[in-house]
């Protein structure tokens, strides 16, 4: 499956988080990622994410293992994603680094998460405060077959446009490529 997704810079944060609040309700979660490359870099080089998440919410606290593919649409960067769930946080890093896998960053992402139908879809869309970066930024993905991206990410823009959100607010800017440009 395509996570089919766009980013935004939010300028009204409270203001968009209402407007969700009327859709679903919030799943406040705290994420600690942990993203892993290869010694010469050729994960990152080619695109490609591999990452432990270990998620802190009211429910308890899970980890799951991520491997993203290239993006398979360079306008969104809308990515082949696969997904599972670990049992151990500690033994799931430990086995990447028995591979021979190195830490590339390591960050936390603060969220609030609404799922909910639009267009016909189940979205998710995600409100992230990073500590190491200014603002508000959300997300708002939907997972799909590679022949219907270009349908959900107009589903997705028709989304944004209702929150008020303009293709003027989009970014591509990953969360890894800016906490790593952060000094110190």
């Amino acid at each position: 499956m395509i996570e089919a997704e766009l980013k935004a810079r939010v300028h009204a944060p409270e203001a968009v988080m209402r407007q969700l609040e009327e859709r679903a309700t919030a799943r406040v979660e705290v994420y600690q990622d942990t993203y892993y490359d290869r010694p010469d870099g050729s994960l990152e080089k080619a695109g490609e994410e591999l990452r432990v998440r270990t998620v802190h919410g009211a429910d308890g606290t899970r980890t799951v293992l991520t491997y993203k593919g290239a993006a398979v649409d360079e306008e969104s960067g809308s990515k082949p994603e696969h997904e599972t769930s670990v049992e151990d946080a500690e033994q799931a890093h430990a086995i990447l680094r028995g591979l021979g896998h190195v830490v590339l960053i390591a960050f936390e992402k603060r969220c609030r998460n609404y799922d909910f139908t639009a267009h016909g879809r189940q979205m998710l869309a995600t409100p992230v405060r990073v500590p190491e970066i200014d603002g508000t930024f959300l997300e708002v993905e939907t997972l799909v077959n590679e022949d219907d991206v270009p349908a959900a990410l107009d589903d997705i823009r028709a989304v944004l446009a209702g929150l008020g959100i303009g293709v003027e607010d989009l970014t591509r800017q990953t969360y890894t490529g800016a906490v790593a440009a952060q000094p110190g």
